[in-house]
């Protein structure tokens, strides 16, 4: 009983800060600095690059046409932030594709679809404990919209038990250097059709409406994309979490 009302809990607070969330395509020249300028004062934080005059983190997949630039505002406020890149066979330039070629190209050869969420960064200082998951939760709402076979993390050694925990990733390799880092990532990665019912399971909150997909992902050069608050969908709050241990993995 006690377990129940914990993840209880936990998926009250989830849906609570869920509330209060909007995901912002960063589209203005504006948006898009305020999350270069996050980039660099959260990477600098945690020691992961060198300190640099322009203040700024930014690479040529921001501009890719296959790269969506997504800041996290809570309460209004830019508080985290989180790059979608989409890799088809048509289209297979992303950063993990990138650093990790010899794993990943072979998958697209074969037709898939992977969903390639990075950069993901935070406010420095801030302590809002569930701003991981309503960030990461971008990368489920990508996988459902893009058909994804297999969504991927770049993760540090020491980030990698989370992505285990939370989203039933699998480590495909030992930490490598990553371009503009200097902190090495391993690649992680989930089957999304196998695994997806288990993670809305247990985290129901990040389920999506295709309302919200379509708002998020669809791009218009005349409709810029607004701002959106949480997918409408029933929460049951009595689900309970099973260990991560007791979860079946799926296999890219």
């Amino acid at each position: 009983m006690a377990a129940v009302e914990t993840v209880s809990g936990f998926i009250g607070h989830g849906t609570e800060l869920l509330d209060r969330v909007d995901y912002r395509l960063a589209e203005t020249e504006a948006e898009k600095q305020a999350i270069y300028s996050l980039r660099y004062r959260a990477y600098l934080h945690e020691g992961a690059i060198e300190p640099r005059s322009d203040r700024r983190l930014t690479d040529r997949f921001d501009e890719a046409p296959n790269s969506w630039v997504f800041g996290v505002f809570v309460d209004g406020q830019l508080a985290s932030s989180l790059r979608i890149s989409v890799a088809t066979p048509e289209h297979p330039d992303t950063p993990a594709v990138d650093a990790f070629p010899d794993i990943l190209k072979p998958e697209l050869a074969r037709g898939k679809i992977i969903v390639d969420p990075n950069r993901f960064v935070a406010e420095p200082h801030q302590k809002l404990t569930h701003l991981p998951y309503m960030t990461l939760r971008l990368a489920y709402v990508a996988c459902s919209y893009f058909n994804a076979d297999i969504g991927t993390a770049t993760a540090r050694a020491e980030h990698q038990a989370f992505y285990r925990r939370v989203f039933l990733h699998e480590s495909l390799c030992a930490p490598r250097p990553y371009p503009t880092l200097t902190k090495p990532l391993a690649l992680m990665a989930v089957n999304f059709p196998a695994m997806r019912d288990r993670v809305f399971a247990r985290y129901p909150y990040f389920r999506s409406s295709f309302f919200e997909r379509r708002m998020l992902f669809e791009r218009n050069s005349m409709h810029p994309s607004p701002a959106l608050s949480g997918p409408e969908f029933p929460i049951d709050s009595s689900v309970a979490v099973m260990p991560a241990s007791n979860m079946g993995r799926g296999r890219i």
